[in-house]
């Protein structure tokens, strides 16, 4: 059997702070033509696609804070990606700051070929800092303007496979993948913006390219899943953000890596039976999985077993 689809990241060079969504919906939706040109069927954007990584400022007052989020999706700004997904017959997910009543959320959603939205994931592992912390040379304030994400990790039937999101720091995370896995996924949608500076570990800098590529084929390798890595990279605003967008197998290797740190879309081939080569062989769950001896996963007194370790 096979179910081929042939799949694509589309990387984001910098957004400046003053550009408009217009502008960033715009050089997406020519991605999207260049990516259906080249055959592919989904197209993935990264974190917080359509302006600059604002968390990188401190803002006091919430209108400041509101005004880069969306209160409805599509808007009259993204429209035209939807538009550009039924006229190309090619879906996509794309993230962005949602807006939801009193609730502020880092999201993701993944868009039928119809324009129609399939699933919507909100960011569960929020990186960075609450308050002020002015001796940064930039903040990473998502903590402040996000709320931790309360969909869970869902996974659905769509371009036939079966297909999760999640987003930046949540690849860092096993529990991220191994709960898609447990649902059977078998192709993961992951956009980010991450700096190359870290400022609390400098010394980790030059392992931050590594770091990213590291955790996608871990939890591709050990879920049995492709994954779809997509960047906001290059100098944005002052903050450098790696790029390293990439298409990786369930066998955990790249088969498409992007070679740039701008505007660059990068296609394969993906065949969602290649998935069961991984399952059932090195990571079938229900042969070798011992759940009853996972309990302090998820125990927050299972910070004892680190202590006396």
């Amino acid at each position: 059997m096979s179910r081929p689809l042939t799949v694509a990241a589309a990387q984001l060079g910098p957004i400046a702070k003053d550009e408009p969504r217009a502008s960033a919906v715009a050089r997406m939706v020519a991605m999207m033509e260049k990516a259906s040109a080249r055959g592919a069927a989904l197209v993935v954007f990264p974190e917080l696609a359509l302006t600059t990584f604002f968390p990188r400022w401190f803002m006091a007052d919430q209108p400041s804070v509101d005004a880069w989020f969306e209160a409805e999706m599509p808007s009259a700004d993204t429209a035209p990606l939807f538009d550009a997904a039924r006229r190309l017959g090619i879906a996509f997910h794309l993230g962005y700051a949602e807006i939801d009543g009193p609730h502020r959320y880092n999201t993701a959603i993944l868009v039928g070929p119809d324009g129609a939205i399939l699933s919507k994931y909100r960011k569960v592992h929020l990186p960075g800092h609450w308050d002020d912390e002015p001796w940064r040379p930039f903040q990473h304030l998502e903590k402040r303007y996000f709320e931790r994400g309360n969909l869970g990790f869902p996974v659905v039937d769509a371009l036939g496979g079966r297909i999760g999101m999640c987003i930046c720091n949540d690849r860092r995370w096993p529990e991220t993948w191994r709960l898609m896995g447990l649902q059977d996924a078998e192709l993961v949608c992951l956009g980010y913006n991450t700096p190359q500076h870290y400022p609390n570990a400098p010394g980790h800098d030059r392992l931050q390219d590594f770091h990213n590529h590291l955790s996608m084929q871990a939890g591709a390798y050990q879920n049995g899943t492709y994954v779809i890595g997509a960047a906001k990279a290059g100098l944005e605003e002052g903050c450098e953000l790696i790029g390293g967008s990439a298409i990786i197998a369930p066998t955990g290797e790249i088969i498409a890596l992007a070679t740039t740190r701008g505007d660059e879309v990068v296609v394969a081939d993906i065949d969602f039976d290649t998935c069961r080569e991984i399952r059932k062989n090195i990571f079938d769950f229900a042969q070798h999985r011992q759940p009853d001896l996972y309990g302090a996963l998820v125990d927050p007194a299972g910070g004892a077993i680190r202590k006396a370790v």
